[in-house]
């Protein structure tokens, strides 16, 4: 059986030679809408859902285990606990390592709030660092700076799929006793060195979100190398019971031991990711072949400075969309062209809206200067997300450059 690694590790030529075979199983709309986002799911993934409901165990049963399990296999090592959100597994992870009220954390400019949030929910203080302007991806040359005797952790984002190097990172980390918190939200699939991300650093938490590579419709996942801090967040996760429905030899009869909060996932949840996770190797694929086609064609058109990505044969792209960065000149009709390309049924979106310390909470309550974060600004302001999901094809790709490419002409 082929590794992750090697599946998803195609050549580019084959990839864009064989685009039609590869989408002849998803139907495909008439209409000629391109939805951002769809969730593939198919009749075995509705069977799957139905076979608990017809049981009598919606929660605390054996399909979250049977997933986890599945989970872990597809990422290929490491302890997996399934959870409520990938919202849920940071903060978990963040209560895990302990941080709080002092303590500061090293976390991206560019990334979905939830990542900041989970640090400032223990009270800890986030300090930004801006990102790369290639990649979106936190700029590993600016940690060092950021750090004083009151770090204590880092949290990254591989931000749309494009993986971090986390060699450096985890230097950096154990130079200085740091701890590393991965938030994979958008990069089930992606590898660095060999490895599946979430896998490098002390833990790693995935999404489920409908959009995303697969779908619990809503949920999360946590995973950890390490077996004893999986079993103590597993633990936590569920009110600190001390046994769990199945391991109670009188029903109803287990002892608390400790705090613990309730980000469990429920049967129905489960079940669904059982039957998603089978199909992420061809999701991955169908993904990887829509994003080299439409780079191929936006590499075409002068107003698009750059897409984002990173070739280097060591980073290995999930490819969760395809995120587009506008000329410095034609930045400032961003919002125009997203309107109308959604005028005219293509799909598209910002990833994301602004910088975490932009917004409103962080910028009231930390006040940092825009000038320490550029190029998210750039990003976040300048570039425009199309989508490249499986529920596409090449023709939805060439359709979305001639229509952006029209747009961006008639400015």
């Amino acid at each position: 059986m082929l590794t992750l690694n090697e599946k998803t590790n195609l050549s580019e030529k084959a990839i864009l030679s064989d685009q039609k075979a590869s989408c002849s199983e998803i139907p495909h709309e008439i209409s000629r809408e391109i939805p951002f986002g769809r969730p593939w799911i198919d009749e075995a993934d509705k069977q799957a859902v139905l076979e608990v409901l017809n049981g009598h165990v919606l929660t605390h049963g054996p399909k979250c285990k049977e997933f986890e399990t599945k989970f872990s296999n597809f990422v290929g090592g490491g302890t997996a606990v399934s959870t409520s959100s990938c919202m849920a597994s940071l903060h978990l992870a963040a209560l895990h390592i302990g941080l709080k009220p002092g303590d500061e954390v090293i976390v991206p400019a560019q990334t979905h709030v939830a990542t900041v949030h989970a640090i400032e929910l223990v009270g800890a203080t986030p300090v930004f660092v801006d990102c790369e302007l290639r990649t979106g991806n936190i700029d590993i040359a600016q940690i060092e700076t950021k750090i004083t005797n009151k770090t204590k952790a880092i949290f990254l984002v591989h931000y749309a799929g494009i993986p971090v190097a986390m060699d450096k990172i985890n230097s950096i980390a154990k130079a200085r006793n740091l701890k590393v918190v991965e938030d994979c939200a958008l990069a089930i699939g992606t590898i660095y060195k060999g490895k599946h991300v979430g896998l490098w650093g002390d833990v790693g938490c995935f999404s489920f979100y409908p959009v995303k590579h697969m779908t619990t419709g809503e949920g999360g996942m946590l995973i950890s190398k390490d077996e004893k801090t999986a079993r103590d967040i597993a633990h936590f996760r569920a009110f600190s019971v001390d046994r769990t429905f199945s391991e109670r030899k009188i029903p109803g009869v287990y002892d608390v031991t400790g705090v613990g909060l309730n980000y469990r996932m429920s049967e129905m949840q489960a079940a669904l990711g059982c039957s998603q996770v089978a199909k992420l190797p061809e999701i991955l694929e169908r993904r990887k072949r829509n994003f080299l086609r439409l780079k191929e064609a936006l590499s075409k058109i002068p107003q698009i400075d750059h897409v984002l990505d990173s070739p280097h044969p060591d980073f290995i792209n999930s490819h969760y969309c395809l995120i587009a960065v506008l000329s410095e000149e034609n930045q400032k009709n961003r919002n125009d062209v997203i309107m109308q390309l959604t005028e005219q049924g293509i799909g598209c979106s910002v990833y994301y809206p602004q910088p975490v310390p932009r917004m409103k909470y962080y910028r009231d309550k930390y006040k940092t200067s825009p000038e320490e974060y550029k190029n998210a600004s750039c990003i976040s302001d300048g570039s425009l997300a199309l989508p490249v999901g499986p529920h596409l094809n090449e023709e939805d790709m060439s359709l979305i450059a001639r229509t952006l490419n029209k747009i961006l002409n008639q400015l």
